[in-house]
């Protein structure tokens, strides 16, 4: 499933919107993690607040001791002297330990000069100012701690002062860098350590936010995928989803059965919600389910079955497992899985853990439930279903409710291109002619359709006009058949000879069978045609040199007369190249027409049992029990050769008889270089005209000479 096709149904959210979507991502991703992730979170969670606490009562802490020291200094007085270093005593290096000059010495005052390094690490010299000078001392860590206890009650307490380095004079800080350069080999190795601690810790912060980024952008890309997607955001409504009312029907069953789930269960119906969508891509099933969601009023979780595996052993499983978490969050949701035909396929892979999602989606749509899973809808979606490819009988089981999707008929058509067109209609012409537009689009889904008016929209606004039929037809090719050029065949005329005569080998063979339906009525044949354009562009999508543009058949049911027009039709091309070139002038590119006609006649001869006695299907029987038989038994062989070789020898006839006019045709297509079927058709009608005028001039002069 693509981003593209989930966009066009969500409504870009609102600012509120946002915030709730944003809350509930952050429980959707906590309630899948592990037990371990849970308290991690949890505990980190707790001591944020608490840091910020303690840091903003050690700051008013700080705060409040910074005005008790400013008011100490202002206490102080003029002169005293108490907070400031006295440069008039000089200063000398002490001998032996700081403590012992203390006990031996009488004190006049003992001065602490220190200088922050970080938390409670500092640099510090300690002057003794002893029988008229300074003694400096640089006390090791031991020092300074026995310092601090005896300062509490010895003699000299009282006469002990702090400075702070950063409050010196000029002429201070010239003694103290002297003093530096003397105690450098003495420093206690607190201040390095202290360094040392200070890079350990910026380390250890980077590198926790390197894991923190680490695990964000993980959990990011995780988490882009399984989104739920609130009812509010999505666009639009069911009654958007032209002709398809059965579908719409089955839908509405399920809204039906899930908001009146109690009065169901007092009728015994108590199964889980599981739904199955299937059918062609394009058809709307991603559509009907947000729809659905909008409806119901929940919340839908779009994730793709094929995203599931992660390249690990059990990675699908866990993505289910963290799915169903944060389903069961929620407890009234729907869970869309697309794309999901592989978990549909039967099981048993050689390997253990080959089978492990799909065994743990049965185990998630299991009928048992808990109270907390009984309101969640999981619809699982496929592009095929039971009868086009064989699937796992437990799967099935699963499944209370089936929607099939198919793709929609002529009338349907119809009515959708009409849709998509109205909203645009001011830049539609009016009383458009949608027949030949429904009658190409045959086999394709709504989205095609939608991408087809889109197309006309943009070829309209580069042309600078309106939307017309001729806008949608060229909108049509673009899309049906690709970008096409003439410049890979306008310089290879041979090439463009040989295709002009086999296109209009394929159409004249068409033609001939319409003209003997109609009894030439060139109306009828114009309607009929199922061919609305040749042309002699190549297209770089298929490597094709030319091509025909040509509604689907709508025949559901073929007799074997047009399983048999059919063939002739698609063996017309090389039937034309044999008649003008000869058979050695025959080319590969009839090569796809082989190839179908070989399909058509093995579908008639080995499947249906045409052209034989008894009606049996061989291509029922299989080698292994898995698949279709490869290998063609000789009588069904000779009879499908023989039946080519029959219509291909009608086909060169039919042909011969209309040589004159594929060259005249050829030769007109050869001009143009591409021609529609009304164009043909008038050009088939005058040239017919001339040589029944020419005939009879010629009868008419024969007759006068015999005369």
């Amino acid at each position: 499933m693509s981003e593209e096709s989930i966009s066009r149904t969500v409504e870009p959210a609102s600012p509120w919107l946002k915030l709730r979507k944003s809350a509930s991502r952050l429980q959707d991703w906590f309630v899948i993690q592990s037990s371990l992730v849970k308290f991690l979170v949890v505990a980190t969670v707790v001591l944020i607040p608490l840091m910020g606490i303690h840091s903003m009562m050690l700051s008013q802490k700080r705060a409040a001791l910074a005005e008790e020291v400013k008011a100490m200094a202002v206490a102080g007085g003029p002169g005293a002297g108490v907070w400031t270093f006295d440069e008039s005593v000089p200063v000398v290096l002490g001998s032996g330990s700081v403590l012992g000059f203390l006990d031996a010495n009488p004190v006049d005052r003992v001065t602490v000069i220190y200088e922050p390094l970080m938390w409670n690490l500092s640099d510090r010299i300690i002057l003794v100012q002893s029988h008229g000078q300074q003694h400096a001392y640089y006390p090791s860590d031991l020092e300074t701690k026995i310092f601090a206890d005896k300062a509490v009650s010895a003699p000299w307490s009282g006469r002990l002062a702090f400075i702070p380095r950063a409050e010196l004079g000029e002429g201070a800080l010239k003694v103290f860098e002297r003093l530096d350069q003397r105690f450098a080999n003495g420093r206690p190795r607190s201040a390095d350590d202290g360094w040392r601690a200070a890079l350990s810790g910026v380390l250890s912060t980077a590198l926790m936010l390197g894991l923190l980024t680490f695990l964000f952008m993980q959990l990011r890309g995780q988490f882009k995928s399984l989104t739920f997607i609130e009812p509010g955001q999505v666009r639009g409504s069911i009654d958007e989803l032209v002709g398809m009312d059965d579908i719409k029907a089955e839908v509405s069953q399920i809204k039906d059965q899930y908001e009146r789930r109690a009065l169901y269960a007092e009728y015994g119906i108590r199964k889980p919600f599981n739904v199955m969508f299937s059918g062609p891509a394009g058809t709307g099933k991603t559509k009907l389910a947000s729809y659905l969601a909008k409806e119901l009023n929940l919340p839908i979780l779009f994730h793709s079955a094929a995203n599931l595996e992660t390249g690990y052993v059990a990675g699908g499983a866990n993505t289910l497992n963290r799915i169903v978490s944060m389903a069961k969050r929620r407890k009234r949701c729907i869970v869309f899985l697309d794309e999901a035909q592989d978990l549909f396929m039967k099981r048993g892979g050689r390997r253990k853990f080959d089978d492990d999602t799909a065994n743990t989606l049965l185990a998630v749509l299991d009928g048992v439930r808990s109270k907390d899973e009984a309101e969640i809808i999981w619809i699982v979606a496929s592009n095929f279903n039971s009868q086009t490819m064989q699937m796992d009988e437990a799967m099935l089981r699963r499944f209370q409710m089936k929607v099939d999707f198919r793709l929609p008929n002529r009338e349907e058509r119809l009515a959708i291109i009409r849709y998509y067109l109205a909203q645009r209609a001011d830049k539609v012409l009016p009383g458009l002619d949608l027949s030949h537009l429904v009658g190409v689009t045959e086999g394709r889904s709504p989205a095609d359709l939608e991408t087809i008016v889109n197309q006309a929209g943009i070829t309209a606004v580069q042309a600078g006009e309106m939307i017309g039929a001729d806008t949608l037809m060229q909108a049509a090719e673009r899309v049906l058949v690709g970008n096409v050029n003439s410049n890979t065949t306008d310089e290879r005329e041979r090439d463009r000879r040989i295709i002009a005569v086999h296109e209009w080998g394929h159409f004249l063979v068409d033609l001939q069978r319409e003209r003997e339906l109609t009894n030439d009525d060139w109306d009828r044949i114009l309607a009929d045609m199922k061919t609305i354009k040749i042309s002699l562009k190549a297209i770089p999508r298929s490597n094709a040199l030319g091509f025909v543009f040509h509604k689907q058949g709508t025949d559901l049911l073929k007799t074997k007369g047009d399983i048999e027009h059919d063939v002739r039709v698609l063996l017309g091309g090389m039937a034309n190249e044999e008649l003008f070139f000869g058979e050695d002038g025959t080319t590969n590119g009839a090569h796809n027409d082989i190839t179908r006609v070989t399909q058509l006649l093995h579908h008639a001869v080995g499947e249906m049992g045409m052209y034989r006695k008894t009606r049996l299907n061989f291509g029922a029987l299989t080698n292994d029990g898995q698949g279709p038989s490869r290998v063609l038994d000789e009588e069904t062989r000779g009879i499908m050769e023989a039946q080519s070789e029959r219509l291909y020898g009608e086909t060169k006839a039919v042909l011969a008889g209309l040589k004159p006019l594929t060259e005249h045709l050829a030769g007109k297509l050869l001009e143009a270089g591409e021609m529609g079927l009304d164009d043909a058709l008038a050009e088939i009608r005058r040239f017919e005209a001339a040589s029944a005028a020419s005939d009879r001039g010629v009868g008419l002069s024969a007759m006068k000479a015999a005369g």
